[in-house]
């Protein structure tokens, strides 16, 4: 009898570890697995609970361990973390609170590239991302600013549009008298047009009276000025020819050598002292590129040190070009 007491005992004590392990394996604690404590604190978790899950990336890496309330820090929350010990977390890590689409809670891991490693039992970053219905207020927000400003423009347009029609009634009763008017001008322009007629055709006799009177004299004026350009014609050939006999007396001083333009011209002796000049300057820029230290020395250096450093470079060039 005993013996089943012990056998029905041991049973159900067994059952009751079963319970409890499999109670906690099912909330998401592993009892096999090392893991690490982290804090963070929220102002406000929106509905979050334990065994909500710690997420990296999208991988579940842990899960929400412990909540508590800090009445003594204006009734923040607490949430401890309970993390795979293989996650190494640094001090730019954010534990972010996220609701998905379905209302699920969790807590986002964004680790940060910093050096400064975090121990067990520090305290990360807390954030709290935006939901659904903030993204939603932020976007409508200026959508309905727009709006309301586009219906203020619109009233706008539609008063001066009452306005504008206001003015076209009057418009239009002005204009039903404006054909009475209208013949009533072409009456008295018609008449007018008949004395301009009138005084046209004098006029254009006059006209032509006066320029039979103006032909002798435009012909007159013909005359002269005929007589004006064979004038200006002659005065010019005259200086172009005083011109070319000057241009001729100075070609003929220039051929003989009893002069300095003369002698440049017939003499090659200032373009052999030119190509000279030009020769040893070419000489002295290769000296003075080769050798600065004889022309840029305190006090110089003789002419014998220089013509023996000199005859001993071209016998080195020789050698190097032998070999």
């Amino acid at each position: 009898m005993r013996k089943k007491e012990f056998i029905v005992g041991l049973f159900a004590a067994v059952c009751l570890v079963f319970l409890y392990f499999g109670f906690n394996f099912l909330k998401g604690k592993d009892f096999f697995e090392k893991k690490k404590i982290y804090f963070a604190v929220y102002d406000n978790i929106n509905q979050l609970t334990v065994s909500n899950p710690v997420l990296v990336n999208g991988y579940a890496v842990g899960r929400v361990s412990h909540i508590s309330i800090l009445q003594r820090k204006n009734n923040h929350v607490l949430v401890e973390l309970e993390i795979d010990s293989d996650i190494q977390l640094t001090d730019s890590t954010k534990a972010i609170l996220n609701s998905d689409f379905l209302g699920g809670k969790s807590v986002l891991l964004k680790i940060g590239h910093s050096i400064n490693k975090l121990s067990a039992g520090d305290t990360l970053k807390a954030e709290v991302a935006k939901g659904m219905f903030d993204v939603f207020s932020e976007t409508a927000t200026p959508v309905a600013t727009d709006l309301q400003s586009t219906l203020r423009k619109f009233n706008t347009t539609i008063d001066n549009f009452s306005k504008y029609f206001e003015r076209l009634d009057v418009i239009f009763k002005k204009l039903e008298t404006t054909p009475d008017l209208l013949n009533k001008t072409l009456t008295t322009t018609n008449g007018r047009i008949d004395e301009l007629s009138v005084s046209f055709k004098n006029d254009a006799d006059k006209i032509s009276v006066t320029l039979d009177e103006l032909k002798p004299v435009l012909s007159n004026f013909r005359i002269l000025s005929d007589s004006m350009k064979r004038l200006q014609l002659n005065q010019t050939v005259s200086k172009m020819q005083q011109t070319l006999n000057s241009l001729n007396e100075t070609l003929g001083r220039l051929k003989k050598n009893n002069n300095t333009m003369g002698r440049l011209m017939t003499e090659d002796s200032l373009y052999v002292n030119l190509n000279k000049l030009i020769k040893s300057l070419n000489n002295l820029s290769d000296h003075l590129n080769t050798n600065p230290k004889h022309f840029m020395g305190p006090l110089g250096q003789s002419k014998k040190k220089i013509e023996r450093e000199l005859k001993e470079q071209e016998e080195a060039k020789k050698a190097a070009q032998k070999k």
